[in-house]
């Protein structure tokens, strides 16, 4: 009885970073897009074995937490990617699943749909060709809008996975942004719309910093690196903030550590600053949603995302798969 392991000391949803390869060099992403900055080098080709993440995964397996399988890096590069599927859903894991596209051919696309993925969303960021050679330098726009359609065509009638696109509202493609929602809305499950972050904050984010509450993340998820190593925060991209290595140490024990729970004590006494990180990051706000529903779309907004659901599609919706789905 002693050996039982108590599920509220583990997180809720981890992100297991397999992988930190990427075919993009996007220029919004803080990892991939100045591959000669030699913070990227130190973590960029790296991968976690399938020996690794099924430690990971067999400790934290009582809480049932929800998985992401990447941080910044495009999740379907990780070898042995489908071994690592196999292990989530094996332990009855939530797994939501976000990819730039490229790789998701009619093989992968069986595979995910067998696997019973709980989500996936494909970020395209653009209408047009041109558009997206800006936002993401290259100009396949029309393979990964054909993977997406051939995704849902393998889904067929099945619940699962549950299928959307995103869009990250940058200068040179928010004047796409209403056109997006509304070529895609009748097609996938969802649509997600959200601000960029860059250089430490999201720029187009304006809140009364005076309600500032500590930030749900710090309680809810932990970002864990192909190491192992855990950061505070999955956009702590370069772990500047490393609270412990859950391969060396236990997932627990980081979760409930000394460091972790010294940041947490931080936000509890708005002492922000101390954390540079987290000092002006409004991430914290992006947890509270309002809904409406308009024109048989529910719509759930926070200050970082918009999530557009197609109310005809909302029966595959799990609420503890976040970020992924709505």
């Amino acid at each position: 009885m002693g050996n039982e392991i108590d599920v509220s000391e583990l997180p809720p949803r981890i992100l297991l970073d397999l992988n930190s390869y990427c075919n993009l060099k996007c220029p919004m992403c803080i990892v991939h897009s100045d591959i000669e900055n030699p913070k990227v080098k130190q973590i960029i080709r790296q991968r976690m074995s399938a020996d690794q993440a099924r430690q990971i995964l067999d400790e934290v397996m009582a809480a049932q937490p929800a998985v992401g399988p990447s941080l910044w890096s495009e999740p379907l590069m990780a070898k042995d990617i489908l071994v690592h599927l196999q292990n989530m859903k094996a332990r009855g894991m939530n797994v939501a699943i976000n990819t730039n596209g490229l790789l998701l051919d009619k093989k992968m696309a069986n595979e995910l749909v067998a696997l019973e993925i709980d989500a996936i969303t494909i970020s395209i960021d653009a209408v047009t060709k041109e558009t997206l050679q800006k936002i993401r330098g290259i100009d396949k726009l029309e393979k990964i809008e054909n993977n997406v359609h051939q995704l849902i065509m393998l889904r067929g009638d099945r619940d699962l996975p549950r299928i959307g696109v995103s869009f990250t509202k940058q200068c040179e493609n928010i004047s796409e942004h209403d056109d997006f929602i509304e070529k895609w809305m009748p097609i996938v499950d969802f649509v997600r719309t959200g601000e960029v972050f860059e250089e430490g904050r999201f720029p187009e984010i304006n809140l009364d910093r005076k309600q500032r509450t500590p930030c749900p993340e710090l309680y809810t998820t932990m970002a864990i690196h192909t190491n192992g190593d855990v950061s505070i925060c999955c956009l702590d991209g370069f772990k500047d903030h490393r609270v412990g290595n859950a391969l060396e140490q236990g997932v627990r024990a980081v979760w409930q550590g000394e460091e972790m729970q010294k940041v947490r004590r931080y936000h509890e006494n708005g002492e922000y600053h101390k954390v540079p990180l987290c000092t002006n990051c409004d991430r914290w706000a992006a947890s509270k949603y309002s809904e409406e529903v308009v024109d048989g779309i529910l719509i759930r907004k926070s200050s970082e995302y918009t999530y557009y659901n197609n109310l005809e599609k909302i029966k595959n919706w799990k609420k503890n798969v976040r970020h992924s789905a709505p």
